[in-house]
This record gives C-alpha cells, structure tokens and sequence, in this order.
C-alpha cells in the first residue's frame, strides 16, 4: 500500500477552464464496435448531470459508445447486480460495497491502467480516500466522493449570536470545531416548550453514536481490518458514551417516543421543530426546497479530538469490460476536473477531486449552507467502518440494545447494555467464537 498512495492521482490534462470536459482520445475503427455501459446511482438531479457528460462523449469522439444505466440508490443497484443483471463496465460502488465486489470477482484494478493513460498521481486526492479503495497493494476503483458526517443546525433556532450575549457557550462564528459542551448548550439553547421545539436528534445507531464514542477516545470496532465484536463495553468507549448519553437521553432536549412515531427527525428538522441533527451532503439540496428554512453545518462537536464517520464512493472497472481499454479511456474522462465539476453543482456530492471540492462548484457561496468548507475539513477526522459485507447484518442484531441505549427510559445500567451489545456482535461477526464461549447460565 506505501508504494500505491505515494502515487495519490492529479488526473494530467484534465483541467482547464473549459466549460465541457475533455474527452478522451480518438479511438481507431474496430471491426466491431464497442458499446460501453456507465453504471451510476443517486438522485435525478445528479443522474441528469452524468447523463449530459455521457451526451458530451458519445457527440464529440468516434467511439465508444456509451450508454448510461441508472439507479435510484445504491441498495437497488446492488440488488439489481445480485439478482444477475450484468454488472456495467464502469460503474459507481460505494466503500461499504467493496469487499463484496471483490469477493465476487465483479472489478478490476484500476491504478495500472490509470498510470498507462499518463494519470499523474500527486495531491489531487486525499491519502484516505485513496486508501480506503486500497486492498493488495492495488487501487480497486477510483475515489469520486467523499461523505463525512456533519451536523446540520437551525439557524433560527440555534442562535449562536445570541447565545454568546447570555453568556452561554457557543462557538465563535469563524469557527472550525465546538466542543461538546458547546454542542450540548445548543440543544438546550434551541430546546423551547412553549414553541414545541427540540434540541437536537441522533440516531441509536453504529454510525450515529460512532462520532462520539471515537472522539470520546474509544473504538467502536475491536480491529479497524477484520473485526470479531463491537467494543461499546470498554471502558473508554462507556466513558465517551456515558458523556454523550447525559445529553441524548434528556427528554427536554431529544424527540420523544410520540414525535418519532409522528414524523421523522428529518421531517421535524424540516418544520423547523428541531435545532440540529447528524447528516451527510446529499441533504444539502432537499434542504434548500424547504420554505423559511435557514440552515448551516457545523463539524460533529468534540468531546476529546475531532472525529466524524462517513463513506467514499469510487468508480470502478469491471472483470468482464466490453473493453478494458475502451472502459480505462472512459473513466479518465469521468474523472476529469470539468465532467466532476459538471455533477458536483447538484450539490448532492463532496468530491474526492480535491481541486474541484475547493472550487465554487462545490463551495456554491450565497447557497446554503454558509460554511460548505466543514464538509472539506471533516473529511481529515472521518473514520471509516471496517470493510465487512455483513454490516447490515450486524447492524440489524445490535439494534434493539442501541435503542435502549439511546432511548430507553429509567436508569440505565451502561456495563449491562454494553456488554450486551459486545456479545450480540459476536455472534455476527465471529460467530464460531461465539458459539464456542460458554453461556452466562454454564
């Protein structure tokens, strides 16, 4: 892997300010053309922008043809290739999808075949997001976006300005970080009886409490490469969740068992009933539809150090291409700092292109929200989920213990509910092992 990320891709000939994106080379005639297929998933919005880049290749080279197959997410996409539908020859697959494509033999590396078409690597891309699409000292699939979580606040009822006249704390408004304790009295701040207000949301869940119990100097993994149990009962995990906890379990400041059944934390975040909740980018721009809604972003606050979790999406490169060549010439071209830029102004996506996420494709000044840059600067602190394919899996067995962590009612006995989770975990992740342990009851 040293000798991979020291060749972090600046995709050479690939900027300029040209308002449509370089295309690939000529390609000569061949006895019988080549179709390509382009898989992508996401919102319209963003499918429109893919589909106009793959208009500009197919009208301005002689070839290959390229034809576009879409998705709405991810989860179709995926379902769609595992119900046998033949995986397209450059395609879009998120991090948390790697380890089954590599299981199933669906991709190809793509760091030789980038270098051969003259890809400088350099610091066009951050070293973890080249990482994390990193295994056997090959680069599978090429970072594309990064998502790392951040929070999402209110600005009329998260009124940092007037906090600081109370004499609360609050974070200055050049801000790069807030503590937690700042995070805390904003909740409280923005928590209002009389208006029907709450504080703040965060979801019972791996990724939701994740942020906190690594900040707080725990792990929720027990290995970050081939995890066997969840690690919530050690003890600098419960510390850092015992901190959090104090504020997520306050009734007067989360949405209560009646107004999660009545709508979704999004939804009162929306009707502008709830100061701030956890997200990624793609909220940015359901976000801006909504009527009176003045929103902005913020890091997730810091109990110790920074720390956030998220996920990168790549393009990849199928075992089966029509034309490994053809499909290389392709994805160079979707690379590029004018085809990225022409989907990065959705405004759904952070681009992995670093030159792009500086630029005001991404940064959109006079858009919501103001400090767009947070979604940059969190990318440093995100840490990302071991790449197993049984996630959903495990995430799905440890959820009723994560709800009474997070919702229960009465006092909570922390090592039991812990301890509880560690042990479902197993059960998941190294299930001969847990198998083999004796039960409480031996």
């Amino acid at each position: 892997m040293v000798a991979l990320v020291a060749l972090v891709p600046v995709l050479a000939g690939c900027t300029g300010d040209s308002s449509d994106p370089d295309v690939g080379p000529t390609k000569p005639v061949s006895e019988k053309p080549v179709v390509l297929t382009f898989g992508v998933y996401g919102p319209e919005e963003a499918l429109a922008a893919f589909r106009s880049t793959v208009t500009v290749w197919n009208a301005t080279t002689d070839g290959p043809e390229v034809k576009l197959h879409t998705w709405e997410n991810r989860d179709r996409m995926r379902a769609a290739l595992e119900s046998g539908v033949p995986v397209p020859d450059v395609f879009m697959a998120p991090r948390a999808d790697l380890q089954w494509l590599l299981d199933n033999g669906y991709t190809q590396p793509v760091d030789e075949l980038l270098d051969e078409r003259g890809v400088n690597f350099g610091d066009g891309y951050s070293r973890d997001a080249l990482q994390a699409f990193s295994t056997d000292d090959r680069l599978q699939c090429m970072p594309y976006s990064v998502s790392p979580q951040v929070i999402y606040y209110n600005k009329a009822l998260v009124n940092f300005e007037r906090m600081r006249a109370r004499g609360l704390e609050a974070p200055d408004e050049d801000a790069t970080s807030w503590s937690f304790e700042q995070f805390a009295a904003a909740a409280e701040f923005a928590s209002r009886p009389r208006r029907d207000t709450k504080g703040v949301h965060i979801a019972a869940s791996l990724s939701g409490l994740g942020p906190f119990i690594d900040s707080g100097g725990g792990s929720v993994f027990d290995d970050s490469v081939d995890p066997k149990s969840l690690t919530f009962s050690s003890d600098d995990s419960q510390a850092a969740l015992e901190r959090t906890l104090e504020l997520l379990r306050n009734p007067n400041v989360t949405l209560d068992e009646d107004q999660l059944a009545d709508a979704t934390p999004l939804e009162w975040f929306e009707r502008g009933k709830l100061g701030m909740i956890a997200g990624y980018r793609p909220l940015v721009p359901q976000l801006r539809l909504v009527e009176g809604l003045d929103f902005d972003v913020l890091p997730m606050p810091v109990l110790d150090s920074s720390a956030t979790v998220g996920d990168v999406t790549g393009m990849c490169l199928s075992r089966k291409a029509a034309s490994t060549s053809a499909a290389a010439d392709f994805m160079v071209y979707e690379l590029s700092v004018p085809a990225v830029t022409r989907v990065t102004r959705t405004g759904y996506l952070l681009p992995a292109n670093l030159e792009v996420a500086l630029t005001d494709a991404f940064l959109q000044p006079g858009r919501m929200p103001d400090q767009a840059v947070v979604f940059n600067n969190s990318i440093r602190s995100m840490r990302l989920a071991p790449m197993i394919d049984n996630l959903p899996e495990l995430e799905a067995a440890v959820q009723p213990s994560l709800d009474q962590l997070v919702y229960g009612v009465g006092v909570l006995d922390l090592d039991a509910v812990t301890q509880e989770i560690d042990d479902t975990s197993t059960t998941v992740l190294d299930p001969e092992s847990a198998s083999e342990s004796p039960s409480p009851s031996d």
